[in-house]
C-alpha cells in the first residue's frame, strides 16, 4: 500500500508544477536518444498535468557531469524526443535557474505548457543537497511532483531538499514502482522466486540478507556465483571472485539453510581461457573447473534446473544476468533464463541496468509484469533501506 500522497490527492489545476522526472537516457555519438523509454514512463503525469492546465516545469539529471556544464550532458535531446512524444514544443533552458526562467515561468508561459531546465548536475548544489540550490528550484513553482524513481534512492536537492519548501506529492510512475516493488516484500504469491546475477556479491549484500527471510528460493548466477562456489570449497580456477566476501557467502549459506530457503547455485559452468568473447569455451560440471580458466555463464544442466524452479514460481523478481550475455559465446543462460520467466504463469519483476538491457537486447521487456526503471532504488528498496526520495513527500 502506498502511504504517500500522488498528483491526484492534490490541485494543481492552473498550478506551476515543478516535476523532478528521470531522463537519465542513453545517447549516441551524435547526440540522439537511442532508448526513450524513460521518456514514454514519465508521459502518464506529464500528459496528467496538461489536462489540468498546469503549467510544467521539468527537471532531471543526465550523465555524471563534474558539477560543470558538458555538452555531451546536456538535456536538449531529451527536450526533442519529449515534443515528439507529446507533439507539443519543449521550451529548453539553458540554465538550472536564473532570474529570465522565473521571469519567463512567472509571466510569459501558458497553462498547459512544457519547459524544461538544464541537467541539474551542473550545478555541485544538486548532488551537495545545498539548502541555496534547493530554494532556488522551489521557487520557480507552487507544487513538487517526484516521478524520479529511479534517483529516489538519491538525496540530492532536487530528490529530498526541495521538500522542504513546496508540497511533494509522488506521480505516477512513482506510486506504481514503490506499490509493486513493496507488494514483492509484503504480499507476495508464493513460491517467491528471486534470481540474483551480476559480478559482485559485495553490491547485493544487504539484498540477499534481506531476501532470505521473505522467498522461498533464491537463484544465485553471474560472476557471485564463484564466491559462493568457493566458499563451498570447490576450484574456481581464475573466475572472479571476491575473496573478502567470502565468509558471508558462508554466512548466507547457513541463513538460507536455517530459514529454509531453497538457495540454488549453477551445477555446471560454460568456462573460457580468457575473457573474450571469441575465446575457446567448453562446459565442465562445477567440481571440475581447471586452474587457468575461467567462468563465463552458466552450463545446460544448470538452465534446466533454474527453468524448473521458474516454471514452479508464482512471483519471480530477477536482477542481473547469468552470465557474459553481451558476447554471443556466452548468452546462453541469460536469454534461456529471460525466455523462461517471460514465458511463466508468475508475477514477473525485472530490476537493474544489465538486466534492462538483456530484456532489450532479447525483446521481452513487455512480457514482464514490470520492469523497474530504477535498478539501483530498487535494490535498496529490497534491501529494507527508506528512499529520501518517498519519505520526504507528504503522507496521506
Amino acid at each position: 500500500m502506498f502511504n504517500k500522497k500522488t498528483i491526484e490527492d492534490i490541485d494543481v489545476v492552473n498550478k506551476r508544477v515543478l516535476v523532478r522526472v528521470d531522463y537519465n537516457v542513453p545517447l549516441d555519438n551524435d547526440l540522439n536518444v537511442v532508448d526513450d523509454t524513460r521518456i514514454r514512463l514519465s508521459l502518464p503525469t506529464i500528459n496528467y498535468l496538461i489536462k489540468k492546465n498546469a503549467r510544467i516545469i521539468l527537471m532531471s539529471h543526465l550523465g555524471r557531469p563534474k558539477g560543470v556544464a558538458e555538452t555531451k550532458f546536456k538535456l536538449d535531446p531529451a527536450a526533442k524526443r519529449l515534443g515528439e512524444l507529446t507533439g507539443k514544443k519543449i521550451k529548453k533552458f539553458d540554465s538550472i535557474f536564473s532570474p529570465e526562467i522565473k521571469e519567463y515561468i512567472d509571466n510569459e508561459m501558458k497553462y498547459g505548457e512544457i519547459i524544461m531546465l538544464e541537467n541539474l548536475r551542473f550545478d555541485p548544489g544538486e548532488k551537495a543537497n545545498d539548502d541555496e540550490f534547493s530554494k532556488s528550484l522551489a521557487s520557480l513553482a507552487d507544487i513538487y511532483v517526484d516521478d524520479a524513481f529511479g534517483a529516489a534512492h538519491r538525496a540530492h536537492a532536487s530528490v529530498a531538499g526541495v521538500t522542504k519548501y513546496l508540497p511533494a506529492v509522488a506521480g505516477f510512475l512513482m506510486k506504481k514502482e514503490i506499490e509493486v516493488l513493496t507488494s514483492l516484500l509484503e504480499s507476495p504469491q508464493r513460491p517467491f522466486l528471486t534470481i540474483l546475477g551480476g559480478s559482485k556479491v559485495s553490491d547485493k549484500i544487504q539484498v540477499i540478507r534481506n531476501l532470505l527471510s521473505k522467498v522461498d528460493s533464491l537463484i544465485l548466477g553471474g560472476g557471485m556465483t564463484y564466491t559462493f562456489l568457493k566458499a563451498k570449497g570447490y576450484e574456481i580456477g581464475k573466475s572472479i571472485c571476491e575473496d573478502d566476501q567470502i565468509d558471508f557467502a558462508r554466512e548466507m549459506l547457513d541463513l538460507a539453510k536455517k530459514n529454509n530457503v531453497n538457495l540454488i547455485l549453477p551445477v555446471d559452468i560454460v568456462i573460457a581461457k580468457e575473457f573474450d568473447g571469441n575465446a575457446e569455451k567448453k562446459l565442465v560440471s562445477i567440481q571440475s573447473i581447471p586452474a587457468d580458466w575461467m567462468g563465463m555463464d552458466i552450463g545446460d544442466k544448470s538452465i534446466e534446473l533454474f527453468k524448473k524452479e521458474i516454471t514452479a514460481a508464482r512471483t519471480i523478481f530477477w536482477n542481473g544476468p547469468v552470465g557474459v550475455f553481451e558476447w554471443s559465446n556466452f548468452e546462453k543462460g541469460t536469454k534461456n533464463i529471460a525466455n523462461a520467466i517471460a514465458g511463466s504463469q508468475a508475477v514477473t519483476v525485472a530490476g537493474g541496468g544489465d538486466t534492462l538491457a538483456a530484456l532489450k537486447k532479447y525483446g521481452l521487456s513487455s512480457k514482464f509484469t514490470h520492469v523497474s526503471s530504477g535498478g539501483g532504488a530498487a535494490m535498496e528498496l529490497l534491501e529494507g533501506k527508506e528512499l529520501p526520495g518517498v519519505s520526504s513527500l507528504l503522507d496521506k
